[in-house]
Parts: C-alpha cells; structure tokens; sequence
C-alpha cells in the first residue's frame, strides 16, 4: 500500500496485488485483491482514482494449477523408473531424482551443461542410441537393452526406450527417454524375461559387431557393435528395417551378395569377405557370413570385424618395404654410377692439367667435366632417398633459417604468389643439416608454386607438437614424441589419391617431359628420414595440398659435442707432396686415376685391388706406408675390415675412406675413438689432393 501512495503523491499510475485477512467479504479467509491507482487530470489541480478488483479465485486457480504441476514433477522425478531428456549436442538438459540415483549422480548436474549423455551411456550404448533416425516432422521410438555407466564405473543393466522428434529440416530435437532398471535381482532366474535381459546383456556387450538379415538382407537384429561400426539407422522412415547393402561400398556388394546366398543355402566355410564401409573416410571390415534359422524362415548371421587399422598398418608396412627395396636399388645405382663419374670426373682434370685455355680441346674437355657434375647432383639426390648421403647435422632455431631462407624463396614463388610465413612461438631447437633442410624447404616451395600456375597463396607454418599430440596426425608409423612442425600449405589443384602414395618414389613426375627429374619428393623423403623425422602429404583435389615435417626435438646434454658444418680443410696453396701412400680400391678406372693424379703430385703410391692385397702390401713395405687411401665398399674383405686388421697388425698409418655412401653408413664399423679422412666420390683431383694433404 506504501508503493500505491507514494506512486498517487507523485501523480504516477501503479498497480499491485495485496492479500487482505480477513477478506472484504466474509467468503474466506483471506483474499486477493488487484488495487489500481491512475492519475487524472482535473483543470490546475492534481487527483487520482483508485480501483479495487477482487482477484481471490483467479489466484486460487493459479495455485491449484502449481500444485498440480508441482505434484507431477515429483511423481516424475520418484517415479519408480529412470527418464532423461538430451539436447542434440549430447548436453542432458534434464534427469529425474530415481535415474539420478541409480548412477550415483545429483539431479542439478542435468540442465547445466556438466552432464552429458556418453557420461553414463557407453560407445555402444550411445551408437544404439544414435541409430534412431526419421523424416522431418516425424517423431521415431527405439527400444534396446544396454548397460548404463554408474559413477563409481559400476554397470546398470537397462532397458531403454529412446523417442526423438525431427524437425522440418530433418534434425534430431530434443530426446525423451524412459529407463526402465533390470537388475538381475528384478525377476526370478527361470523368468523367460531375465532369459532374455542376459542373452540382450551378452549380445550388446560382446566386442563383434553381429548383425541377423532375413531373405530381403534387411537387418532384423543388431547389437551395440554392429551400431557402433556402421552408423546408419537401422529402421527406414517407413519403419522397415534398414538393408546391410546400405552400410557397404557399392563395388563390394557382389562379393557379400555371393556370401549371403550361400548362408541361405545352409553351406558351410563360407569364405570371409573384405568389405570398405560406407561414411566419412577410408574405413573397411571383414564380414563372417553363417546360415541362422529365425523365427520366421531362414536368415543369415553376419559376424564383422574392424579391419581399419589392420589395413592401414599393412599398407604403411608395404609402402615402407617398397622405399627401402627402391631405396637400396637407388643407393647401389648410385653407388656405381659414382665410380663411373670419379673417373669422368678425374680424368678430365687430368685432361685439362695437359691443356692450355687455349687448345681447342680445352672447352670440350671442360664440358665433359660440367656434364659429370650435374650427373653428380642427381646421384647425390639418389643417395639422399635412399639415405646414404653424408650429412653434417648442427643444432637449429628454424625460425632464425626460414627468415635467412625468406628472400630466397619470394624470389622463387613470383609476384603472382603471396608467401605467408607463421613462425609458432619459442620453437624448440631441431639438429639437422642447415644445406639439405634449405634444400627440402625449396622444393617444396617450387612444388606448391606449380600447383597455381595462374598464382594464389603459399602459407608456410612452424609450431611445437608435443608427443600427446602425436596422435592426432592418424600416421599409424610415427612414433609418439616432441617434434617441431613445418607444414608447406598451397591452394591448388590438389593431388589424386591414386597419385598421392607413389610422389616420394624416384623417377615419379605429373609434371610435363624436360620439366621435372622425379627426383624432388625422393630428395626431401630421403633426407628427413635420415634426419630421424616424418613427412606426410594431406591433400584434397580443387582445394590443395599440405606437406607436414615433424623433426625430433633436439635436448642437449652434456656429453653431446657441437658439430659444425666448418669440417671440409682449406685447400692448401700448395697441392704438391711426398711419401708412400696405399691406394686401395676395386675399380680399375678409379684406382688408375688416383695413382696418377697422386704420382703427378709427388706421391710415391702402391695400388691394391682388394683389402686383402693390401694387408699383403703392407707386410711387404713395412714401416715404410705413411698413408692408405681406401674405398669402403670392396669384395672380399671390405674398408673398415682392413682398418681393423691394419692396427690388430701394428700399423699406424693414417687413413683416408672413400665412398659413394654416407659416413655414417661405415664409421659405426671403425674402432671407437679412431681418427679417420672421409673423400665423398665422385670427387675430382684437386679434391683428392686436398684431402691427401689435409692427413699429413
């Protein structure tokens, strides 16, 4: 009454609701009363009227009406059974006091966004679940036995009957849903009920998907497995059943149609059958198929296994085998292809060493040589395949080498291509060549740059993937640990599947003749798996591709000494020299050369087809060797061998490997702690003689 004075003192309208005891009348106790106050107008002055309504069994109504309401929300919330209500998104918007307690949960918990339905609802169950679909404006009921998930991890037998509404798009709506408890104890052990509640248990709870079909192949019963492996619905929105065919690619349904009549024609040994499944992804199964009298006539019992993951670890196996098997035919090729080109190489210089600038011969000789050397580069690129190439790993910031690599490849790309670099924040460090990673990091520019001849975008990204992460990148042969991340991303015309599992292969090119070598992908696979990292390709045809490296992090410890790339020796200003120096080597026309080119320089050299001569040699010259320079790999008794026999023998002398294959390849084989020289074939004079000097 205070707000209804104070609103007609200041000439304001107010209304409000007051209950009076005892009533205006004498018809109750107490009542209502709706008290209007309206200000008026009247000349100069200032009034207002007032209005009184008596509002007694309006109210009583309303109270009646909330107590009913009251009433029945406590009749549902102890209702003797469970019922829950879901959001589309899994989110419980609602769950009664009896369900509540039965998995251990507080009813405030629904409704709040905390609780959601795979909390107390299994894969299995939830797939079951998921299986009841509908047309637009239709409203579809499934019933299943399932185990619900207490919150102490307890199992509560249940059976569900889960309604959901579809709205004029064809969407799920909210779900209501009634869980009945079916305790073991509920009912009596001989109860053909509780028969049936544990055959239901078993059949939802078994890890194989089971499916029954009957003459029409339409799936007349299946358990949480089966759901769970082939999501789709299992009744039609006319309420058949949903046929088997549905949840299988199109070119395996004659294999599994072949399968399925000879089940209804009761044979046995019934040859399993290698299905890919219908749905987002590559996914495939095996499907048992046996013969299954039902109720109704002959049936056919169909056992399915996952076999996802199985095809996907062979298929990486078998990729795997074949780069190594080419990678080994890569390395062998290249290897004799280097002592091919070390005598083109050497023996052109020395050609040139007889020849003046001037002679007429001088340049065509020079040709000879240029020649070999881009022979070389593209051995050197087979050696980085197969991974056999000498690297000089350093510890790197790659933030610091892409910003010292930027320049480079804006020039690369052209105008017509924005280069968009995104260096994540405090990059661990990564140990690798600084020249062969510059070298991945290009070709996968140029690659990108070629996908969008009319121009576009390159976005080139570096990030921290800690092992957590690993599995994320669904490679089921990368080993989960920390990694730096560099992805090259294009927006071009993307790759073909059929296409994609052969680009790291050498000699494999898409781009037109004279245009590629093939030798590009080959080179960066090559060099990040003897980097110790991964490479993966991701690709979508129309929209582009994305190259992933991941690198191992790099924790330095305190046995680890920093290495540089500074190894290679000056050339001394003087490449004359003396003393005896064992030349061993298998190949005639490189061993030739090499005792000339040292001969010319001064040496006095002593040549040996195998490491078994040379031990011969040795025992004849005792004393008298101050140098052996040695090819690792030879027939009979190979480099490091002969190393070893050399110092079991007293001999002292340094010694030089030469070799078409990486350094790491052999040096694993030396004696720890024994000092050695490494000469990288093809390698041409000069080169040898620097080396020579460098070791004495």
């Amino acid at each position: 009454m205070y707000r209804l004075a104070q609103a007609a003192r200041e000439g304001k309208a107010s209304v409000e609701e007051v209950r009076l005891s005892p009533p205006l009348n004498s018809e109750s106790e107490a009542g209502w009363y709706k008290i209007k106050v309206s200000p008026l107008a009247l000349g100069a002055g200032r009034a207002c009227s007032w209005s009184v309504a008596d509002v007694t069994r309006e109210r009583e109504r309303q109270e009646t009406v909330f107590q009913e309401l009251r009433h029945a929300i406590d009749f549902l919330d102890h209702a003797p059974a469970g019922f829950f209500s879901c959001r589309r998104n899994g989110e419980v918007s609602y769950m009664n006091a009896t369900l509540a307690g039965w998995l251990g949960y507080d009813p405030s918990e629904a409704g709040s966004g905390g609780l959601k339905l795979s909390d107390f609802v299994a894969s299995g169950g939830a797939a079951l679940i998921a299986s009841v679909a509908g047309s637009a404006g239709e409203v579809h009921t499934g019933q299943f036995d399932i185990d619900l998930k207490c919150r102490d991890n307890q199992s509560l037998p249940a059976r569900v009957l889960h309604s959901v509404g579809f709205d004029q798009d064809g969407l799920p709506g909210p779900s209501r849903t009634l869980v009945l408890n079916r305790a073991p104890s509920e009912e009596p052990a001989e109860d053909p009920r509780a028969a049936e509640l544990r055959f239901a248990r078993l059949f939802n709870a078994t890890p194989m998907a089971i499916a029954i079909l009957d003459k029409s192949r339409r799936i007349t019963r299946s358990n949480a497995a089966f759901a769970r492996l082939m999501p789709l619905s299992l009744k039609q929105p006319d309420g058949a059943a949903c046929s088997i065919f549905a949840g299988i690619l199109d070119r395996d349904h004659a294999a599994l149609e072949a399968a399925i009549a000879d089940a209804f024609q009761s044979k046995s040994d019934i040859s399993p059958v290698d299905v890919g499944l219908a749905g987002e992804g590559e996914r495939s199964a095996r499907l048992f198929v046996s013969a299954a009298e039902e109720l109704d006539g002959n049936g056919a019992t169909i056992y399915a296994l996952d076999t996802t993951e199985q095809r996907a670890l062979q298929s990486n196996f078998a990729q795997s085998q074949k780069m190594q098997a080419i990678g080994q035919l890569a390395g062998g090729v290249a290897h004799d292809f280097n002592n091919v080109l070390t005598a083109i190489i050497g023996y052109s210089d020395l050609l040139l060493a007889n020849h003046r600038p001037t002679d007429p011969s001088f340049q065509d000789i020079n040709q000879i040589k240029q020649n070999a050397n881009r022979a070389a580069s593209l051995v050197r690129q087979l050696l980085a395949f197969s991974r056999r190439q000498t690297l000089r790993p350093q510890v790197l910031q790659l933030g610091d080498v892409l910003s010292d690599l930027q320049m480079l490849m804006r020039r690369l790309v052209g105008e017509k291509i924005d280069l968009e670099l995104r260096h994540g924040r405090d990059l661990w460090l990564v140990e690798a060549d600084v020249n062969q990673f510059e070298h991945v990091l290009v070709n996968l520019i140029v690659n990108a740059r070629d996908a969008m001849p009319e121009g576009g975008k390159i976005i080139l990204r570096t990030r921290n993937v800690a092992a957590a992460e690993c599995a994320g990148f669904n490679e089921t042969s990368l080993v989960s640990a920390d990694y730096v991340a560099i992805e090259v991303e294009d927006f071009g015309h993307g790759i073909a599947a059929d296409v994609k599992d052969k680009i790291f292969e050498p000699f494999f090119t898409t781009k037109e003749v004279g245009k590629g070598t093939g030798l590009g992908l080959a080179m960066v696979y090559g060099i990040v798996k003897q980097t110790g990292g991964y490479v993966f390709c991701s690709s979508t045809i129309g929209k582009g591709t994305v190259f992933t490296i991941l690198l191992p992090r790099y924790v330095p410890d305190e046995t680890h000494a920093s290495r540089s790339a500074g190894k290679e020796v000056a050339a001394p200003a003087d490449l004359t020299g003396h003393g005896t120096i064992l030349l061993v080597e298998d190949e005639e026309a490189v061993r030739a050369f090499g005792a000339r080119a040292l001969v010319s320089r001064g040496y006095t050299v002593l040549q040996a087809a195998s490491g078994i001569e040379a031990l011969q040699i040795v025992e004849q010259n005792s004393g008298k060797i101050d140098l052996v320079v040695s090819d690792v790999v030879m027939p009979e008794m190979d480099g490091p061998t002969m190393f070893g026999e050399l110092r079991k023998r007293g001999v002292k002398a340094k010694v030089i490997f030469v070799s078409g294959y990486a350094e790491d390849a052999f040096s694993k084989n030396l004696p720890e702690g024994e000092d050695f020289g490494f000469l990288p074939k093809p390698f041409s004079l000069k080169q040898l003689i620097e080396a020579v000097k460098g070791k004495q």
